[in-house]
């Protein structure tokens, strides 16, 4: 942790400081208990040795509708930080312009996309609705 100063020629090195026994035994204990506790925790935890295999068994931990909304949450929610990201960047934009019209106009442009990301964010699930339909039947 310290780094040991250098001797200059012709003297000795200093005495380093004296360890003390009883904190690293400690920490020793310490790190033994918890990694004795690790493996209690995982050895008291019942496995796949036990798992009942008399029921009927799927390949797929979901359904189909199941993964399409997962799929439809996940899609409204980059699509509405993307959006935010661009009202943000727009407001910036809006900010420092200083009257520049070029800045304005990119101002705008950003804030034109965040409206479509939020118009998208909430068409979401209809979009996913129609596509549910198509591969549902």
């Amino acid at each position: 942790m310290f780094r040991r100063p250098t001797a200059r020629p012709g003297q000795s090195d200093p005495p380093l400081p004296p360890q003390r026994p009883r904190a690293r035994a400690a920490r020793l204990a310490a790190r033994i208990a918890a990694h004795l506790g690790t493996a209690a925790l995982l050895l008291s935890i019942p496995t796949a040795a036990f798992a009942d295999s008399t029921g009927p068994m799927y390949l797929a931990a979901k359904t189909l509708p199941e993964v399409i909304s997962g799929l439809q949450a996940w899609i409204m929610g980059i699509l509405a930080a993307v959006a935010t990201l661009f009202l943000v960047l727009a407001g910036v934009y809006y900010a420092t312009a200083g009257g520049d019209p070029a800045q304005v106009d990119k101002a705008k442009g950003a804030f034109k996309n965040a409206l479509i990301g939020y118009g998208l964010a909430v068409l979401a699930p209809v979009l996913l609705e129609v596509v549910k339909g198509i591969v549902g039947g």
